[in-house]
């Protein structure tokens, strides 16, 4: 019964997802960043007449990240600001007290939508994922050489982040927990970024900044870790040259205990979700 209810909820979330506005709104900012990194792709692949082969790398490598940085952006915004308004919202338009009066749990509920949205995350990754990749294929000879590994942590980013912001919409409106979600998401970036500073110049309270970050909301390390997978092996043994003190490039792969404490993380912010929802007045 319970798995019914779940797999229910999940197809009817996944349809509903599909019908929004703001999936149009997600079509839209994609087709657009493809198309302009498809023509700055093949601008850069007429220049490299000038480039060595490692610069050749390093160039494509740290554009490809920062299109994927994008999709990534993308993909979040379009998650954040569907979790509060497919839990959240119906609360508020009384829907879910529709739903909720016949003897279904409420856990079972919110784990169905959440499924549905992670469906529709990573269904949205893959696609427009392999799409960048297959344009970088096309205008530049490069392939990643762990894409499946690379799709598979930004769809997991993705699930971090609509989880998050389904806790959120548990407590307050739907607009507010997309912005609350995609603000965190946001710093923690930013904060990703002042710890390898930090790392660069062997400060090591400043690249404490980045490591707590990361603990607290996996998001940045789960796309360095992606970024790891996107880009050329070789630029590891460069990170000598300075190179690795880029934003847009990841000179290691994520370790297993930190997998493991991501999927930890989604299960504890889950299950808070759950349980506030279960407290919640409809």
């Amino acid at each position: 019964m319970i798995v019914r209810t779940v797999t229910t909820v999940a197809a009817l979330t996944l349809r509903e997802a599909a019908r929004r506005r703001v999936l149009r709104s997600l079509a839209v900012m994609t087709v657009v960043l493809l198309a302009l990194s498809a023509w700055g792709f093949s601008r850069l692949d007429a220049e490299f007449g000038g480039f060595t082969s490692g610069e050749a790398k390093v160039a494509g490598s740290t554009v490809l990240n920062l299109v994927m940085f994008g999709l990534s952006l993308i993909a979040a915004l379009g998650t954040a600001f569907l979790a509060g308004p497919t839990l959240a919202g119906e609360v508020e338009s009384g829907t879910a007290l529709a739903i909720l009066a016949r003897p279904i749990r409420r856990s079972a509920v919110l784990v169905g939508k959440w499924l549905g949205l992670v469906a529709f995350g990573g269904g949205f990754v893959a696609v427009a994922g392999l799409a960048q990749l297959l344009i970088v294929r096309v205008t530049m000879g490069y392939w990643a050489p762990h894409p499946v590994t690379g799709l598979a942590l930004l769809a997991v980013q993705t699930a971090v982040l609509l989880t998050l912001g389904l806790l959120l919409s548990t407590a307050i409106s739907p607009m507010a927990s997309g912005i609350v979600a995609v603000g965190l998401f946001g710093a923690t970036w930013i904060a990703g970024v002042v710890g390898s500073v930090g790392e660069a110049l062997d400060n090591d309270s400043v690249a404490r900044v980045g490591t707590v970050s990361r603990m607290l909301l996996p998001t940045d390390g789960l796309w360095r870790g992606a970024m790891n997978s996107f880009q050329d092996p070789a630029l590891a043994l460069q990170a000598d040259s300075g190179i690795g003190e880029s934003p847009f490039l990841s000179m290691a792969p994520l370790t297993t205990t930190y997998l493991a404490w991501t999927g930890l993380w989604i299960a504890v912010v889950l299950g808070l979700a759950a349980v506030a929802f279960q407290r919640r007045d409809l």
